[in-house]
């Protein structure tokens, strides 16, 4: 379980295909918190660390996560979103982020706005947003700005701009979305009910 709030920018540092598996070693700052079997959060797609060496640390993403994820676009240098799994008993300062992404976007607008941004977003699932609402983008809690069928908004402020792989996100590229969970619960049972 996770909360959306980036701990820190971690690097890619070799990538390893092995069968339909993809072996990512990434360089970050915490690795030396980390241990064997843990959760990580990687632009919000949760994997098991399998190996560490000195600051570095090793994950595997199979073919079912590399389909459904941005993570097969990754190449060396690649800056990635990084957060540790949540600790019971602290503050939930983002939503909860369970770290299985739904699908992929597409940005397809970046407007500057002053001091802040504002980065529209572009779907094919029939999953939904809300105004007001929140989503996970790249394993990053945001709040929705505006909403409409597949497509939605978030502005972000200057220090999420910095201190995310936001900085470094062009219009065309791919990201991971992870659609709130109660949202996707309610979406769930009206389906059922209509069935």
């Amino acid at each position: 379980m996770f909360t959306g709030i980036i701990e820190q920018v971690g690097t890619v540092k070799n990538i390893v295909q092995e069968g339909e598996n993809i072996h990512f070693t990434v360089d970050a700052a915490f690795t030396h918190e980390l241990k064997i079997d843990q959760s990580v959060a990687h632009n919000g797609c949760c994997l098991t660390v399998v190996a560490i060496e000195q600051s570095e640390y090793v994950v595997t993403a199979i073919q079912e996560t590399l389909n459904k994820t941005n993570l097969g676009n990754w190449s060396i240098g690649t800056k990635v979103n990084l957060e540790r799994c949540m600790q019971m008993g602290g503050r939930l300062d983002g939503h909860i982020v369970q770290g299985h992404v739904d699908t992929t976007a597409e940005c397809i607008a970046i407007e500057d706005q002053n001091g802040s941004w504002k980065f529209t977003f572009r779907y094919a699932s029939k999953d939904v947003t809300v105004e007001k609402g929140s989503v996970t983008i790249n394993g990053t809690s945001l709040t929705v700005v505006d909403s409409k069928m597949n497509e939605f908004s978030v502005c972000i402020i200057p220090y999420t701009y910095e201190y995310t792989n936001f900085h470094q996100l062009s219009i065309g590229d791919k990201v991971n979305l992870e659609f709130d969970i109660i949202g996707k619960y309610v979406a769930r049972l009206l389906q059922q009910r209509e069935a």
